[in-house]
């Protein structure tokens, strides 16, 4: 992350701690004991329902406690829906993946009655805590992987043309994706050829890269993508153009891990589930209990944050994701991607 966003918090999180220990106590009754989960969608990446809802849900489950996790199926007016029905039946902590901003009302909605709030993996304004993966970490890989893409290519960075292609800008995660690989790649003298406005979504990032790649007479050497549901859309116009270029991605889905092993797309990058799962159930179950939460850094609006550590994963290293249980075989070894998984020692 810049070290310019972050700062010491020792002090910060001590006194926030005895007045979040005030409001989980506060509760009283079964809604102390209940996290309220709010998962934002099944469309910008299939890790929601497939990774990040069981392993919340077991680990606060194991500890002893209720998990009300549900999902706005991308809908802001469902998301607040979901909110106020929660809140009404009692929460002891408000657990927010954001939505299109819907996550800020609903923060203050719960700290309001008392509640704190835990921003999860993407950061909400006004939140007690933010745990995520690294960020800026994430891009910086994503941004590595098209430098070293460029040169294993034989192409010089301070000449080649490359295409920004970002997530939503009304998720914050975005941002700091997108500034994280621009310190590798601008300080190595690329500049973007063009770059299109971010979005969420695999058939809209689609479009999106063909008119960027028809606007530079079709000529491209690499494409810094932020997710592999974006880097699907990508690919389907880089091979409808007879094209293979490094492209980044993150997320270690079936799809973006099928890529990688077809070598179409360079990159992507895992952040398991179950790490960053557990490092928040770690927060939520100190604040039900009203313990004191330490974080290392904070985010540039003073949220204490806990930053989960990142992995890289290319052509060698898939076989990590399957061996983990995040990804299965079965999921994986479809169609085309077969033959690659025979090749890597996937079964």
């Amino acid at each position: 992350m810049k070290k310019s966003s972050l700062i010491s918090i020792g002090a910060v999180v001590a006194a926030s701690a005895l007045l979040l220990t005030g409001c989980a106590a506060s509760g009283g009754g079964a809604s102390a004991s209940r996290a309220c989960v709010i998962l934002p969608d099944t469309e910008s990446s299939p890790r929601w329902e497939s990774n990040d809802r069981p392993a919340l849900e077991k680990a606060l489950t194991d500890a002893g406690y209720e998990a009300d996790i549900q999902n706005a199926g991308g809908d802001t007016a469902k998301y607040a829906t979901i909110a106020d029905q929660q809140l009404a039946k009692g929460c002891g902590v408000m657990v927010l993946v954001d939505l299109q901003g819907a996550g800020v009302t609903v923060a203050e909605k719960a700290k309001a009655a008392g509640i704190p709030v835990v921003a999860y993996d993407r950061p909400i304004a006004g939140a007690d805590y933010y745990v995520s993966f690294d960020n800026e970490g994430v891009g910086a890989i994503q941004g590595q992987c098209i430098l070293d893409g460029l040169t294993a290519a034989g192409k010089d960075p301070k000449t080649a043309v490359v295409v920004y292609m970002g997530g939503d800008a009304a998720d914050g995660n975005a941002k700091m994706f997108h500034d994280g690989a621009v310190s590798v790649m601008e300080a190595a003298g690329i500049k973007p050829a063009a770059e299109p406005a971010g979005v969420w979504d695999g058939a809209k990032s689609a479009t999106n890269f063909e008119q960027a790649l028809t606007s530079l007479g079709g000529k491209v050497d690499a494409v810094w993508v932020a997710n592999d549901t974006n880097a699907a859309g990508v690919i389907t116009i880089l091979d409808k153009n007879g094209l293979t270029v490094p492209t980044s991605g993150q997320d270690a889905s079936p799809a973006g891990l099928g890529n990688v092993l077809l070598g179409k797309q360079t990159c992507t990058v895992w952040k398991p589930a179950s790490v960053e799962a557990g490092a928040a159930a770690d927060v939520i179950i100190k604040l039900l209990k009203g313990e004191t939460i330490t974080a290392g850094k904070t985010t540039a609006d003073g949220v204490p944050y806990i930053a989960v550590t990142p992995t890289k994963v290319g052509k060698d290293n898939v076989i990590d994701v399957v061996t983990a249980g995040d990804v299965t075989a079965a999921d994986l070894c479809v169609g085309d991607v077969a033959a690659a998984c025979t090749a890597a020692g996937i079964k």
